[in-house]
């Protein structure tokens, strides 16, 4: 058994770097940190095999403030996250994000808008002749109107971000061992931290399950019913002819989105909502036909530039994936002591994994949020049958 720590964080990904990162530079939080990961390179990690995308276009006020606040920390982290003067630059490409609605849909669309404008989003309504006018390489047939996010909108470097939390992290004392979480351990009312394949058992005064995927068969170690399982997601790559490396990250109102990327483009497609009982959070094998059948047809239909191109790389993920309403689940368990929770972000946990790190460490740090009241995320509303209704999952 290693040395007691304060604090163990089950799960080294975006989420357990960023609680790792912000309890460490806490100024009221002087005790030890330890975070386990299985996968130090992060190959099969979920941040790292994502779009990288940040944007304020949510319903929910809580989900906008939290990516607005990871908008803010993209913008600062290297200077933030700098290390021995060395900063991390994560490459913030603030382009934009353009959600389009089909005429059916313009009600809700202008409803959304509204809440995010309420909230200080830097969010334009578009329609009519004003979509051809701003977009004119899209055509805009089967549109109502769209909404376009012109500032804190676009997307950074995933696994420069990442390691930019861990490695500022290690600099200010938190330690990471390598190795797998196989259960939590609890006894009675009480969790007393994680077993692992190469440490034994890690106790903690309190352990936070940051385990992405995982976390649901982790929490069911313990007898917790966390409704968080994979959920696979396909991304394809190509080139284009023309050059529209200027693009937002842009979405059609068939869930089909596309970006720039290093000179070529990448596109996938939102998954279903539903649970998947086969997911395997290994299982990185692609499937074509998603390219071939739905999204490639949805492209060329959109972009008349996207008619021609050619498919030259692709890659799988997997989504931490809350199939009860797709939001995050975060804090304690009422019952459960010394767990915390930060799950559940179904694809958004890289764009709020700043404001999520913040909240868990402001938890144990004052045993209450500060900065941001994130409460409506507790893990009561499910066992009280309350999901967050939020519209823009994708």
């Amino acid at each position: 058994m290693t040395n007691c720590p304060d604090v163990v964080v089950a799960g080294g990904g975006i989420i357990g770097c960023a609680a790792a990162y912000f309890l460490a530079a806490s100024d009221d939080f002087d005790g030890s940190v330890v975070v386990v990961e299985r996968d130090p390179t992060y190959q099969s990690g979920a941040a790292t095999r994502s779009l990288g995308g940040i944007r304020q276009q949510f319903t929910t006020p809580e989900n906008i403030r939290m990516s607005m606040f990871g908008a803010e920390f993209a913008r600062t982290a290297a200077r933030t996250l700098a290390v021995d003067d060395v900063s991390c630059d994560v490459s913030f490409r603030e382009q934009g994000y353009l959600l389009m609605a089909a005429p059916a849909d313009v009600a809700q669309l202008r409803q959304n808008w509204e809440v995010q404008r309420g909230l200080q989003a830097a969010v334009e309504w578009l329609a009519g002749s004003a979509l051809a006018e701003r977009f004119p390489w899209i055509n805009w047939h089967g549109v109502g109107a769209a909404v376009f996010g012109f500032a804190n909108e676009g997307w950074v470097d995933p696994y420069t971000l990442l390691m930019g939390f861990r490695r500022k992290a290690q600099s200010l004392g938190a330690r990471f061992l390598h190795g797998e979480v196989t259960r939590l351990v609890r006894e009675g009312d009480r969790v007393l931290g994680v077993e692992t394949d190469a440490h034994g058992l890690i106790r903690g005064g309190a352990t936070v399950l940051a385990a992405g995927s995982r976390a649901g068969a982790l929490a069911a170690t313990i007898a917790v019913d966390l409704p968080v399982c994979p959920k696979k997601r396909y991304v394809y790559v190509f080139d284009c002819r023309d050059d529209l490396q200027h693009a937002p990250l842009t979405i059609d109102p068939a869930g089909v989105t596309f970006r720039p990327e290093s000179g070529r483009y990448i596109a996938t497609v939102s998954p279903a909502r539903e649970r998947d009982p086969d997911s395997d959070p290994l299982d990185f094998d692609i499937d074509y036909r998603e390219w071939e059948e739905t999204i490639w047809p949805a492209l060329a239909a959109r972009v008349p530039a996207f008619e021609a191109v050619k498919l030259t790389g692709s890659w799988a993920g997997h989504y931490d994936f809350n199939v009860f309403d797709q939001n995050a689940i975060l804090g304690p368990h009422p019952e459960v002591q010394g767990l915390l929770f930060c799950n559940g972000f179904s694809g958004h946990g890289l764009q709020q994994s700043p404001a999520a790190g913040r909240a868990i460490a402001e938890l144990i740090a004052y045993g209450e949020y500060r900065s941001l009241d994130l409460s409506r995320f507790g893990i009561e509303r499910i066992y009280r049958d309350q999901p967050i209704v939020e519209v823009n999952i994708w």
